[in-house]
């Protein structure tokens, strides 16, 4: 069992209910066990575990069943945290990436580990699509931002999808929970087949692609139901039968989203980890063909928000440049790489961090330096001068993407919030505020599990209120540090 040493995150033995959130991203995942009251939401991370693709049966596919495993061995540590202090756990709620799915069929099995949208193989599907649903038809509908990866072109790529179902990866260990087949809103928003203003399947999308009528089961909205854990994993878990499976913001965006310690209406948001996610949050969608053409996506938030937005690339670049540099024998820490890439002036290249060219693992230094070379520059063979290059595109992405939300959601933009891992990256924040001319309140690093917990809380009868009473409980609880642009 592991547990974070912050204060934010460190909750006293204390009787009455708590919340389980299962906190799945990219690259790895974790058990939570929220406490929330009126006047505070506390965190305590129970265990932890690694997530990663892998080369299996022909592509980069997630090994679900180990990844599975570890959700049933974090609920077991978290039922028995619990009994050790008297607490009920009152609820489970899950978020993770979006996209991906696991095919099930009339029995319940998974007929295959579950591709990962980093394969290739929805790629050539792009134009079979395109070529039965117009891109701006597709746009107009749902208002989604064109990735490759998407759902719509992934499932454009399977063969024989009769008699099965496609559970989306948060929906699918809900399933193996509870025995109930549901699509929660929020990820259900990122197939490309989601009606963005009915908030409906777009039906006519999959006859159009002739996939199954009811490929998807039923939406149900954050804050709803799923079911009660099966018996056979009450058993293995500890955990009470009484205990519910409740839909929150599954994808893990929507959850960071609902926890942005917003005061007031007029800020962005920069979901910073793996990918980073830039935009604002608005009570429509906007459907223009400006928008499509500037590849701004809507996604359904908590509470039917609307999250306008854009995939800007993200940490991802850096992590697999130091896992390069650490496999040519260089393991040079964290903070000494951004203290050294602080050190260079400003003005140095840039690439495009949201290039399709940075998707694939690979010899991301190198990569870089040829995506610099490509534009006519120079980039030293240099991490420091690697890194700096990495997070100048990255703020420099950010700046682009706020100005563009602005223009195409006709809003203003006063305060950036920064949540999720790139919050504690200090200069990634200061470089932000610098390129956006705009104040950048950088916390909680936690957002996603915040998010979840709290959605749970509500939905318990814990915590009442909108997006802004619970927004409110994160202020007064995390720590958040403010970053102003530097005077020039």
């Amino acid at each position: 069992m592991t547990a974070n040493n912050t204060a934010a995150n460190t909750a006293p033995a204390m009787a009455g209910a708590v919340f389980a959130a299962v906190d799945i991203g990219a690259s790895s995942g974790r058990l939570i066990l929220g406490r929330v009251t009126a006047g505070s939401v506390k965190l305590e991370t129970i265990h932890r575990f690694p997530n990663g693709v892998v080369e299996s049966d022909g592509g980069l596919r997630w090994d679900f069943d180990a990844l599975f495993a570890e959700v049933l061995t974090g609920l077991a540590a978290a039922a028995r945290v619990a009994g050790e202090r008297g607490e009920t756990i009152r609820s489970i709620g899950i978020d993770t990436w979006a996209v991906d799915y696991g095919l099930v069929n009339a029995a319940g099995e998974l007929t295959a580990q579950p591709f990962s949208y980093r394969d290739d193989r929805s790629r050539a599907a792009v134009v079979r699509v395109h070529r039965k649903l117009d891109p701006a038809r597709l746009y107009a509908t749902t208002g989604l931002q064109f990735l490759q990866f998407n759902t719509i072109y992934q499932l454009a790529s399977e063969r024989d999808l009769d008699g099965l179902q496609a559970l989306l990866i948060p929906d699918l260990i809900a399933f193996l929970l509870t025995g109930q087949r549901r699509t929660e809103a929020t990820n259900a928003s990122t197939t490309g087949l989601f009606d963005a203003v009915a908030g409906e399947w777009a039906a006519g999308f999959l006859a159009a692609l002739d996939l199954p009528t009811k490929l998807f089961p039923p939406l149900i909205q954050p804050g709803s139901t799923v079911g009660t854990v099966l018996p056979g994993i009450a058993a293995r878990t500890g955990l009470a039968e009484t205990v519910r499976v409740v839909a929150v913001g599954s994808h893990d965006t929507a959850s960071a989203v609902a926890a942005v310690p917003a005061s007031s209406g007029n800020f962005a948001y920069i979901s910073s980890g793996t990918w980073s996610l830039v935009g604002v949050e608005l009570n429509q969608p906007v459907l223009t063909e400006a928008s499509r053409q500037a590849n701004f996506t809507n996604e359904r938030g908590v509470d039917g928000t609307i999250r306008y937005l854009r995939n800007v690339g993200g940490l991802w670049l850096l992590s697999e440049c130091q896992r390069t540099w650490a496999d040519q024998g260089y393991r040079p820490s964290l903070g000494g790489l951004l203290e050294a890439a602080a050190a260079l002036p400003a003005g140095g290249p840039q690439i495009n961090a949201d290039d399709p060219y940075f998707i694939a693992p690979d010899n991301m230094p190198e990569r870089i330096r040829a995506a610099v070379g490509s534009t006519g520059a120079i980039l030293a063979d240099d991490p420091a001068a690697i890194t700096r290059c990495i997070l100048d595109s990255l703020a420099a992405g950010y700046a682009r993407t706020i100005a563009d939300a602005e223009r195409l959601a006709n809003v203003q933009v006063e305060v950036v919030h920064i949540v999720g891992g790139g919050s504690q990256n200090r200069l990634l924040c200061q470089l932000t505020a610098d390129a956006t001319g705009k104040r950048v309140i950088a916390g909680p690093v936690e957002a996603t599990a915040l998010g979840n917990v709290l959605v749970q809380a509500r939905a318990a009868g814990v915590v009442s209120g909108g997006l802004g009473e619970l927004r409110a409980l994160v202020r007064g609880s995390q720590p958040l540090e403010s970053y102003q642009a530097a005077l020039v």
